[in-house]
């Protein structure tokens, strides 16, 4: 599909006008070399061009997400409200804050788009000037995209705060019963993994849709989040021969894989050292995760077999906090990972880098989600002679998490394209997955691929040369996994651009529509009723006298063509062209009724323009104090009074002039 006419199929109407003129700049591209070969006026003028586009999308994104993060901290004030006071929490409140956090999150989800889309476009733009012209772009806008960055990872941070805001939304403001941090030191996991593509398209919309049932698990929700917060290296380890590589694809009995992972920045103190073990023999066949904990600074001195397991159960045994079982556990996994480093002649060769988002309840370790986004992986060996880390060191010391790693030479890295979504049963408890879980991965928006392996995925294309036996999904790389929406699963908008969950409204939006259709129809109901006995009246006071029943003669016509003027045949004192004197009176107050409209509607515009600027005084008192960390009141209690004084007075100034006005009979 070409990307001209995506844009017009899936930009937001509402934001149309600040998406890239994808179509005036290709225009301008070849309308300039139609007479004449390209020169540097004509590159400083697309040059030009191009950074006026990145400023209009740029500045939106900014706006819309200072937007965004107005309304989590307006929604976090008044959350915290609640919290603190019971007189003010109720479930209608917290129903309206978290209608609030749902629409955000949809526009949230609609930026993302935006800001994928245009990305895209730029991309593409470029792309087919430097086909084009003589003169190339690609590294000379480089700077210009730096400063103004077209990344969703921006997007992380509000994507946490809002999920963890309506986690305490649904729990009415009481605490978790766990611990977010319980299973961190977890020795070893027995758990059902199945791995997903997301498209990139897809992995926000993917992210809400989760939020809308689990939370973001935060492990440490004293700490303010970071983006860096999401960041997992891991460091893996193989024989020059990919021995470890070859057992994994080849799914060997007791086949390994051996890494050392961190989370956070590199200057993390703390490193897990895992193995994952394939029909393990020690337990029966089954597979199994395992992993214990070591400071930064004992990694290279464990690799190199000098910080042996004894020494480290003998200092966690001095510490006091773990039990002889867990000790146990821990000289087992050490021990053999050691053993398998030496005799297997392990080294550093491959390292994995992503941003996780995982989504989790506090302490429930049934059910576990996680979306790993800016799959990276790159080289850590020194087998083609290039030194890429020192001999006494375990990792190379050049890279951080500064995704997307542009200092390092192409040769030594690969981006994966897509997300991948892993979902964790714990088997053993016999947990089912949950109904919106299995939609979900029924969906348009997932691509199942049976046992994906980050490892081998990056050895296989860092390694080309190296390895006899690649994995079956890289032919998959090659299509397009989107996918038709063939149901309403999933984020949409109405015609009327209202969020839609699944193709319904929420439950509050369905609340608010049948309390609006129910006022219509009794306020109709209640007009219809008045016409008519306004309109019965009218026609008994014409046609009937003292009580006399009503005859077929009563308005008949004369054929007296003589008469002049033409009168009633029963009541000649009635003229039957101009209207009987009830039904005139009845037609001058329609004439009146304008006029005294008018009247109580320059009053009521005088009050909505009273208002309009009060309101705009107290969202900027209000984004004053969020933004200053101001304690106090957020609600306003004289407000509302003195606006229904307002609309009691204009009442009453609108019967005033109903009843007073003047009537010409």
């Amino acid at each position: 599909m070409k990307f001209a006419e995506q844009l017009a199929r899936e930009a937001f109407p509402p934001w149309r006008t600040h998406y890239i003129k994808y179509g005036l700049l290709k225009a301008e591209l070849k309308n300039r070399q139609a007479d004449h070969e390209w020169n540097e006026e004509d590159e400083k003028y697309f040059t030009r061009m191009l950074e006026q586009e990145l400023d209009n999308v740029y500045n939106t994104v900014v706006i819309k997400l200072e937007d965004i993060n107005s309304r989590i901290k307006y929604c976090d004030a008044t959350i915290q409200t609640l919290k603190n006071s019971q007189s003010w929490s109720s479930d209608e409140s917290w129903e309206s804050t978290e209608t609030i956090l749902t629409e955000t999150l949809f526009d949230l989800n609609d930026l993302a788009k935006f800001i994928r889309l245009n990305y895209t476009g730029f991309r593409k733009i470029i792309k087919k000037h430097d086909r084009w012209a003589t003169i190339k772009l690609a590294n000379g806008f480089v700077p210009q995209l730096r400063d103004k960055p077209l990344d969703t990872q921006q997007l992380d941070v509000p994507i946490v705060y809002i999920s963890n805001l309506k986690d305490i939304c649904n729990r009415r403001g009481k605490p978790h019963a766990g611990n977010a941090a319980a299973g961190g030191d977890q020795l070893n996991f027995e758990r059902a993994t199945s791995k997903y593509w997301i498209h990139p398209d897809n992995i926000n919309e993917v992210k809400s849709i989760i939020m809308m049932h689990l939370p973001v698990l935060i492990f440490d929700s004293e700490k303010k989040f970071e983006p860096d917060d999401s960041a997992i290296s891991s460091i893996y380890f193989d024989s020059p021969e990919f021995d470890l590589y070859t057992d994994r694809l080849q799914r060997d009995d007791n086949g390994e894989a051996i890494r050392f992972r961190w989370y956070g920045p590199t200057s993390s103190k703390s490193v897990f050292v895992e193995r994952k073990t394939h029909h393990a023999s020690w337990l029966n066949g089954k597979s199994i995760k395992d992993r214990f904990r070591l400071d930064t600074d004992d990694v290279q001195r464990f690799v190199k077999g000098e910080l042996t397991a004894e020494t480290i159960v003998r200092r966690l045994e001095a510490k006091g906090d773990m039990d002889k079982v867990t000790l146990d556990n821990i000289y087992f996994i050490a021990e053999g990972i050691q053993e398998s480093i030496k005799n297997k002649n392990l080294a550093p060769v491959c390292r994995v880098f992503y941003n996780r988002t995982a989504f989790q309840i506090p302490g429930d370790q049934r059910v576990r989600i996680s979306l790993d986004t800016n799959l990276t992986f790159i080289r850590e060996d020194n087998l083609d002679g290039m030194q890429r880390r020192g001999q006494d060191e375990w990792r190379r010391s050049d890279i951080g998490i500064n995704y997307p790693f542009n200092g390092i030479p192409k040769s030594d890295i690969a981006e994966f394209p897509h997300g991948v979504l892993e979902t964790k049963l714990q088997t053993h408890l016999n947990q089912q997955p949950p109904e919106w879980l299995t939609k979900l991965l029924e969906s348009h928006l997932v691509h199942e691929v049976t046992r994906f392996s980050k490892y081998l995925h990056g050895v296989a294309y860092l390694f080309p040369e190296s390895i006899p036996l690649v994995p079956w999904w890289l032919a998959e790389l090659e299509q397009d996994i989107r996918k038709p929406r063939s149901t309403n699963f999933g984020l949409s908008r109405s015609p009327s651009f209202r969020p839609m969950i699944n193709g319904e409204y929420g439950i509050a939006w369905e609340a608010e529509q049948n309390r609006m259709k129910a006022t219509s129809s009794m306020i109709n109901n209640h007009l219809s009723q008045r016409v008519t006995n306004s309109l019965g009246e009218q026609v008994n006071m014409v046609g009937l006298k003292n009580n006399e029943k009503p005859s077929n003669d009563t308005l008949k016509v004369p054929t007296d063509t003589n008469s002049n003027p033409i009168q009633n045949a029963h009541n000649p004192g009635v003229d039957l062209v101009s209207p009987p004197a009830t039904l005139h009176s009845v037609l001058q107050e329609e004439v009146t009724f304008p006029q005294q409209t008018s009247y109580a509607g320059a009053v009521f515009i005088g009050i909505a323009v009273c208002v309009c600027f009060y309101a705009l005084y107290r969202f900027e008192k209000r984004a004053w104090m969020l933004n200053n960390n101001v304690k106090g009141r957020y609600d306003d209690m004289i407000g509302p009074a003195v606006l229904c004084v307002f609309l009691v007075g204009a009442l009453v100034v609108n019967l005033y002039l109903r009843f007073t006005t003047p009537k010409k009979t």
